[in-house]
């Protein structure tokens, strides 16, 4: 297992992000019901969570050694997130320490609720967004009020990056 971390992982660059979490979603959610039936919810989600955020902190990571980690770079990467129409964005804000924007449809939470695990997508999906920054530029960050997946009528994304000219 320790050395499939060494080879470059391109299915998402492939497949999409979205093609790529509904089949991880339909691995996992069994997986992740039976064992909190086995051990109890208080404690498998806090295994998960941690988890899937070290997970998107790699990626985070993996993807800043490729395109860089500026906010032009960031913007770059999201279109493995939005293929195939999986997010429609609206751009609000972008300079070099900003990137602001809304999504306004988000078939990855319409996904989760047709698979009936919309719990385990906030999970699986929205909590990954503030770890990825992490790994993508320690020195950025995310604010979100609120996602459609929690009921609200669009996701906001507000990234901040400070000391934008420094590459790590």
């Amino acid at each position: 297992m320790e050395s499939d971390k060494k080879l470059k992982d391109e299915l998402t660059q492939k497949i999409g992000v979205l093609t790529r979490r509904e089949t991880e979603a339909r691995i996992i959610a069994p997986f992740v019901d039976a064992l909190i039936k086995t051990f109890g919810k208080e404690k498998v989600t806090p295994i998960l969570e941690k988890t899937i955020m070290d997970l998107a902190r790699s990626q985070g990571s993996s993807l800043a050694k490729e395109y860089g980690n500026d906010v032009s770079a960031f913007l770059e990467t999201l279109k493995f997130w939005t293929q195939d129409g999986a997010l429609e964005i609206d751009l609000l804000e972008k300079n070099e320490t900003k990137l602001n924007f809304n999504v306004t449809r988000c078939r990855y939470a319409e996904m989760y609720k047709t698979l009936g695990i919309q719990d385990l997508g906030a999970i699986l999906s929205c909590n990954r967004d503030a770890a990825m920054i992490e790994g993508f530029n320690q020195d950025a960050s995310l604010d979100r009020e609120t996602t459609i997946m929690s009921g609200g009528k669009c996701c906001t994304f507000r990234y901040t990056f400070d000391n934008p000219n420094e590459q790590q």
